[in-house]
Order: C-alpha cells, then sequence, then structure tokens
C-alpha cells in the first residue's frame, strides 16, 4: 500500500476520524503515524501486511476491557477494518522515555539505583497485572519497553499480540527472549513462558548482558538456527550456574555482569540462580511468579540507601555493609521490621503503604521517611507523612501518639502501631 501523507483522514470503528500529520517511523509490522483526534496527539500503529480479523477482533476485545495498569501503551481505538488492513491509536511516548535496548547500549543510564529498581518493579508488577485479567504478552524482548532514567518509570509498548490464556495470534517471539520450549517449539507462548522472558528482562536491567550468553556462545562465530536452538532452547547455561562452569561470562566482552553480580545482595543471585536453574528451565510451571519478583525488588529498594559519598549502595542485613562505590563501613543501621519486611532505618529511607497499612499491596504511596535532625545530624527519626496516626512505645515503655508530619525516634527497641494494627519494631 502506498503510505498516508499529511492531512489524510482515516476512519475510526467508533466512528469520526483521525487525521495524519507526519509519519514518526516504521518497523517489520508496520509504519507509525503521528495523527489527531479531537484536538490531541496520538501514535497510530498501521500494519502494512494483510492482517486476519481474529487479530483485530482481539485488539477490540483488548480496547473494550482495558489495560491492567497505566504502564501498558495500551491500544485505545482502531480503525476501520479495511481490505485486511487497519490501525490503531495509542498514546504518544514523551522524549524523556528512552528504549531499553539504549540502557544495554550504554547510550543511556539510571540516574541512581533506585530508579533501577523502581523500574524492575514496575516491570514486574506490569505484568502481574496482565496475567491476573487472564492475558499473556506471548512477545517479551528489549523493545517493549520504554524507561525514565531519572525515575525508572516504564512504559510497556507492542500491546497487540496480547491475547487470552490458551490463545495464540501466530507469533512466537525473539529467539534471545524466547522460553526454551517455545524455541523447541513444543509450546505456544502462554503465561509460564512469558515468566521465562520476564526473568530476562530483569537480568538484563539490572546486570546488562543476558542470562545465557557466556562463554559458550562468544566462542561461536555465527549463531546459526542450530547454535540458537542449543544455547536457548535445548541446552541452555546459565552464566552464574553454581553447578555448571561451562558458560560463565567472559571478561571483555561480559564485563558488565562480571562487574555487577557479586555487588547485589544474595537474595537477588539466588533468585535469578533458581529462575535459570535446571528445574525452571525444563519444567515452565515451576518458574517465579511475578509477585515474588515483586516482593524481591520491594526487599532490595528496602535495603537500598544513599551512601555519604552521594552515590547509593545496598545495606546486607546480614553482614556488615560496606559502601559499594566507596568500600566505606556504614557501620550496623537499625532496621524496622514489620512483618516478613527489614526496612534500613537510614536518611532518605521510605516506607511506603504495603509496609504500614494492612492488606495493602500499594508500592508507590510513600508513607514514611528517616530524617536527621538538623541541629544534631547523628539523631535521626522516621516522619509520618500520611493522616494516620500511629502509636509508639518508648523503651522506657512509655507510649505516644505520632501523627502527620511528626516524628517517630529511630532509637533500638522502639515499637510501632500503624494504621489498622500494624505492628513494626526497631531493630540491630
Amino acid at each position: 500500500m502506498k503510505e498516508f501523507k499529511s492531512s489524510d483522514k482515516i476512519e475510526l470503528k467508533v466512528g469520526g476520524s483521525v487525521f495524519v500529520k507526519k509519519k514518526l517511523g516504521e518497523g517489520g509490522q508496520g509504519i507509525v503515524y503521528l495523527v489527531e483526534l479531537n484536538g490531541k496527539d496520538y501514535a497510530l500503529k498501521w500494519y502494512t501486511q494483510p492482517c486476519k480479523k481474529e487479530f483485530y477482533d482481539n485488539l477490540d476485545n483488548n480496547i473494550r476491557n482495558g489495560a491492567p495498569t497505566g504502564a501498558f501503551l495500551w491500544p485505545q481505538f482502531l480503525t476501520v477494518w479495511k481490505e485486511k488492513q487497519f490501525g490503531y491509536l495509542m498514546a504518544l511516548r514523551t522524549p524523556e522515555y528512552h528504549d531499553f535496548s539504549h540502557f544495554l547500549l550504554a547510550k543511556v543510564r539510571f540516574a541512581s539505583l533506585s530508579a533501577m529498581i523502581s523500574a524492575a518493579l514496575q516491570i514486574s508488577n506490569a505484568f502481574r497485572e496482565l496475567h491476573r485479567k487472564g492475558y499473556s504478552y506471548q512477545d517479551l524482548n528489549d523493545g517493549n519497553f520504554f524507561i525514565n532514567p531519572q525515575t525508572g518509570d516504564v512504559l510497556i509498548c507492542d500491546n497487540d499480540n496480547v491475547a487470552p490464556y490458551g490463545k495464540n495470534l501466530g507469533i512466537a517471539g525473539k529467539c534471545r527472549y524466547m522460553a526454551p520450549e517455545v524455541v523447541l517449539r513444543k509450546n505456544l507462548p502462554n503465561a509460564d513462558s512469558d515468566r521465562f522472558s520476564l526473568a530476562v528482562i530483569l537480568f538484563m536491567l539490572l546486570f546488562n548482558n543476558h542470562p545465557l550468553e557466556g562463554k559458550l556462545v562468544a566462542a561461536v562465530p555465527c549463531l546459526t538456527d542450530e547454535m540458537e536452538r542449543l544455547f536457548y532452547g535445548s541446552n541452555p547455561v546459565f552464566i552464574f550456574d553454581p553447578q555448571n562452569d561451562a558458560n560463565r561470562p567472559v571478561m571483555g566482552i561480559h564485563t558488565n555482569a562480571i562487574r555487577r553480580w557479586p555487588v547485589f545482595p544474595q537474595f537477588i543471585q539466588e533468585a535469578f540462580v533458581r529462575a535459570f536453574g535446571y528445574s525452571c528451565i525444563h519444567e515452565p510451571n515451576r518458574r517465579e511468579p511475578e509477585n515474588e519478583w515483586q516482593k524481591l525488588f520491594q526487599q532490595l529498594r528496602d535495603q537500598t540507601v544513599k551512601c555519604s559519598c552521594g552515590s547509593e549502595t545496598f545495606i546486607d542485613t546480614t553482614s556488615a555493609p560496606v559502601c559499594i562505590n566507596c568500600r566505606k563501613n556504614l557501620g550496623d543501621p537499625l532496621k524496622l521490621t514489620i512483618n516478613r519486611h527489614r526496612v534500613v532505618m537510614f536518611p532518605g529511607q521510605k516506607t511506603y503503604s504495603f509496609h504500614t497499612r494492612l492488606h495493602s499491596d500499594d508500592y508507590t504511596t510513600i508513607t514514611g521517611e528517616v530524617i536527621q535532625n538538623k541541629n544534631n545530624p547523628n539523631l535521626w527519626g522516621l516522619r509520618n507523612l500520611t493522616s494516620d496516626n500511629w502509636m509508639i512505645t518508648l523503651p522506657d515503655g512509655s507510649q505516644k501518639s505520632i501523627t502527620n508530619n511528626e516524628v517517630v525516634p529511630v532509637f533500638k527497641d522502639v515499637q510501632i502501631i500503624f494504621a489498622g494494627g500494624v505492628k513494626g519494631e526497631m531493630v540491630g
């Protein structure tokens, strides 16, 4: 077909029309245009190859059901189906978001560890909610994500292959991101294969190298189809597999993974060892669900603090913490224990709704922040940033109500009762 030009009009399925303003780009499936609808700009993805009506109807159904979370650049309107061709409208990506591939190529870097952890949390939560709605994504790869390097906010694109469980629209995915059973064509993509692909994405986000690409892959001058089936399908080996060192990362090629792996806390390493171990490779139903990844990254955020050198670091709650940047000994800061959570009490550290409110899984709303006394920086306190009343018991047994903007002293053995009776305690 010929390309649309400026001022061309395209009819929508719901009625009305959009006006083409300019071409934004193109790929294997189609062309993306900047269009206007009722005075508002959108991106229009127009398929240049004939499509099946089933594909169109699936998108129509997804639009009616709505996006799982605001992280998805979800289809919003369909154009009229005409001669097996059509397009769909979605929100525009703003310029502060960058392709995930640019992070992998070091063209863009996260402003902080917190931003990187926030991206991991948002990606995990987005796919948790997608699967909760009964969808599978089916084509997870590094081209699906745009990330704000300052905040870690994520936008997920290419949602046109999303389909209900048990339904596949003919897409398999990219080999380096596909689950082994999909590479070997034993299974079609589904929620279990999504979980494998998600683990690959999360590993690459943190370590900037692929989890299955070590010296075995580096030794092959050209990855043929047969080699891809071997390395990603029939015999994938995790580069940090504790039982098999055949595919270890190579200095000078996989330098990011070599340098970053020892920096992360053991519980993060163990999660990826499980994700790419033999059982999860070969038994899809044993793969880490998205909510477990979310819990792990919440825990990692709880242990991430800003050192006096100005950089962020992890505080291992099981050993003497040292800054990963300047190597300064960070002492033994107190931890606020709330159920299974251990939040390091360090200036700038925050608590969230899922910490302090009963039955909450809200990991974005801040409820408290550790501050330093202006006159004596060695005195720290947890400021209540909610409208809730917190009841504290001090080490001497006295009690006090802490209301909005008041401060809980960060002392050992201070106990706090948060909203709904949630209990916390400062421990060494």
